[in-house]
């Protein structure tokens, strides 16, 4: 027997380990299994080039678990150690300058393990003791048996094993006993090693016997060794893609499709990504996509590895080019995985390009649930943005899609305004703005349905890709006003009409929560709606992404500005109007002249001392007259509002704008069914 010091130029490596890395404890079973399988992968190379003629037998890692001696020892039939591996491999730790390292990574847990090839003492953070029992496939070797409890000292011995291959025993501490639980061992495995290349064997299968689950004599593997991603395309089927979907996310509906990465050079890549079904909000969870070195399992939180708007897809990548065990900081930072990164996002756009080539009835058919995706995509990743024009689809509200490049050319030439851009109508709830559709439909125009949760974000996009054009709600102003083809009309109203007609309706409008209306005029045509309600599309595009990001609160608590558009040319507006000239005319005409002479003397005055500070006696005159002008305003609105209170035609055309908007609720929903009822 030997006795040695372990080659390290501190003592601190151990209470390093034990402290720095005890949050990500149960990855020492990763390490050790990973190893066990590298050495089995190796005795088969071996016999492949023809340097070891034995027999490899059963292949195949063992963890197993001795809950009354507190061990858990994991097992392989690989190449094995001699004394002199075990020394060389285990008794010099492989780096320099290490009380440097010890300084530099302390605090990075994730770095250490692996990265510095300190995947075995891994062993230590849940360890009060560790052995090895080897016996090394070289002719004549002898078996050799080592031992540290935690400490730089070790001893190494001959050891017992009469099999080719290697036992790692660990004497489970105090704090670690969960570690001599099967479910919890199981659970682990599943999650680092589902999926490596040499079967796993932990515990027995189970079956229900006497009302219960019972183990079988049969051994339990772990994994499947020949995961879908480690084949070539052309040997799976569409269900065998479909199954693999199935293994990796149990109980989820079917994906909509999938890609198959393979590519071996700048780097080695591979794996199979799908497209999930997504509901109607964004969900931008964490496990979505797994990350493989040799099928080994690195971590879930692969942010640094694939573009933030892919999180949104499932699947698995596997590369040896990216770097195992270190923090997602240097993920994020390391040459490759940019790379990688980039071969991905060109990757699955020239999938999407090739489905929607190949199958366009079946694409758009799947479009709704992929929209949301390549929408988030577009918005944060500048290059796919670039190529998804090519695929990326707009619904009408007659259920057709187009590319936008389509739908440019079917537009353009009924829908460009007298300033040559091309308008953009859109709907964002077709039930709600159904009358404003009909409207522009009725005028041979097309509307697009942007409803999702994105698309308040995404018009502002396609208009920096498409130039020369707007996109506008159908509801944000009059149709004329949208695609202005020539000059507004003029209204045909007196001072003296408009001011009465502005107050009278403004009067009558009942309040609605958070919201402002303001009242304005247009020549719409005696055929259109007699009133029109609008809502301004810049402070509604704010509020709408005020809603869905920090930082907009501002817009977000300001109430909605709606325009209560009165059309002039309808009948029913000229009989409130000349009702209201003949009823009051002559009352607010001395009112309104009060109010445009006083204005006008304030001005006279104000134009008057314009360079110098006005005296006394010209402050009063100013202060009496503003004092007139407010008089005769407030006479003014209690005349107008007093004379529209009664007048049930006024009230009946507000409400039923609100209506149509589903603005009119509550007590005001109540009295208009009530009026409605006596009117008729």
């Amino acid at each position: 027997m030997s006795k040695g010091t372990i080659g390290v130029t501190t003592e601190n490596i151990f209470p390093v380990i034990k402290k720095f890395l005890y949050s990500d404890h149960e990855i020492f079973l990763r390490e050790l299994v990973s190893n066990a399988v590298d050495a089995t992968q190796k005795i088969k190379t071996l016999q492949s080039f023809g340097e070891f003629k034995g027999e490899l037998g059963n292949l195949r890692v063992t963890v197993t678990i001795d809950k009354e001696a507190g061990t858990l020892t994991v097992s392989d039939r690989g190449i094995g150690m001699t004394a002199e591996d075990v020394d060389k491999y285990i008794n010099q730790i492989a780096f320099s300058g290490a009380e440097e390292f010890l300084e530099k990574y302390k605090d990075t847990a994730n770095s250490i393990i692996g990265h510095f090839g300190l995947g075995f003492y891994s062993a230590f953070m849940v360890s009060r003791k560790v052995e090895i029992n080897s016996l090394s496939w070289k002719e004549g070797a002898e078996p050799v048996r080592w031992s540290c409890d935690g400490s730089p000292e070790y001893t190494m011995e001959k050891g017992d094993r009469s099999e080719r291959g290697t036992d790692i025993i660990l004497h489970i501490d105090e704090e670690s006993k969960e570690f001599l639980e099967q479910a919890r061992i199981d659970t682990l495995l599943k999650k680092y090693c589902r999926f490596l290349p040499v079967p796993v064997v932990s515990g027995f299968e189970q079956e229900w016997k006497d009302g219960k689950m019972t183990d079988t004599d049969r051994p339990k593997v772990i994994n499947n060794t020949e995961p879908q991603w480690t084949k070539k395309p052309s040997e799976l089927t569409d269900e065998d893609y479909r199954n693999f979907y199935r293994e990796l996310y149990p109980g989820q509906d079917d994906p909509l499709f999938w890609i198959h990465l393979n590519v071996d050079y700048p780097f080695t890549l591979t794996g199979i990504l799908f497209f999930p079904k997504i509901k109607n909000n964004i969900e931008v969870t964490k496990n979505r996509i797994q990350l493989y070195c040799n099928q080994v399992f690195v971590t879930d939180s692969v942010e640094g590895v694939v573009p933030e708007f892919m999180m949104l897809m499932q699947g698995v990548i596997d590369s040896p080019d990216i770097p195992l065990n270190v923090s997602r900081s240097y993920l994020q930072s390391d040459t490759a995985v940019k790379k990688i990164s980039g071969y991905i996002t060109k990757k699955v756009s020239q999938r999407l390009e090739e489905i929607f080539k190949k199958d366009r009835a079946d694409y758009e058919a799947k479009w709704d649930d992929i929209k949301l995706f390549i929408e988030y995509g577009m918005l944060t990743d500048q290059k796919f943005a670039d190529s998804a024009m090519k695929f990326v689809l707009l619904k009408d509200s007659e259920g057709k899609y187009f590319t936008p490049e389509e739908y440019k050319t079917l537009v353009e030439a009924a829908q460009t305004d007298k300033d040559g851009d091309t308008i953009y109508l859109y709907a964002t709830d077709p039930t709600a703005q159904y009358s404003y559709i009909k409207t522009a439909t009725d005028r041979g125009y097309s509307v697009l349905v942007m409803d999702g949760q994105l698309d308040s974000h995404f018009v502002g996009l396609l208009e920096s890709k498409l130039e020369k054009t707007r996109f506008v709600r159908v509801d944000s102003d009059v149709i004329d006003n949208l695609i202005r083809r020539e000059n507004k009309r003029d209204v045909d109203l007196t001072p003296l009409q408009r001011n009465i007609l502005t107050t009278a309706f403004r009067s009558q409008v009942p309040e609605v929560e958070k919201a402002d209306f303001l009242v304005s005029f247009e020549a719409l045509g005696s055929s259109d709606s007699p009133i029109v309600i609008t809502q301004n599309e810049y402070m509604r595009r704010m509020k709408d992404m005020a809603a869905m990001q920090p930082g907009m609160s501002f817009y977000a608590d300001l109430p909605d500005s709606y325009n209560l558009v009165v059309n002039t040319e309808h009948p029913l507006v000229r009989k409130v109007r000349d009702a209201a000239d003949e009823a009051i005319g002559a009352q607010v005409q001395p009112l309104a002249d009060t109010v445009e002479k006083s204005n006008a003397e304030i001005t006279a005055l104000r134009e008057a001392n314009k360079d110098k500070q006005p005296d006394a006696e010209t402050q009063q005159k100013i202060s009496d007259l503003e004092k007139t002008v407010a008089d005769a305003r407030a006479s003014e609105e209690k005349v107008i509002s007093e004379y529209a209170s009664g007048q049930a035609l006024i009230k009946q055309l507000i409400d039923l704008a609100l209506l149509g908007n589903g603005l009119l609720r509550g007590q005001a929903l109540s009295d208009f069914i009530s009026r409605s009822v006596s009117l008729l």
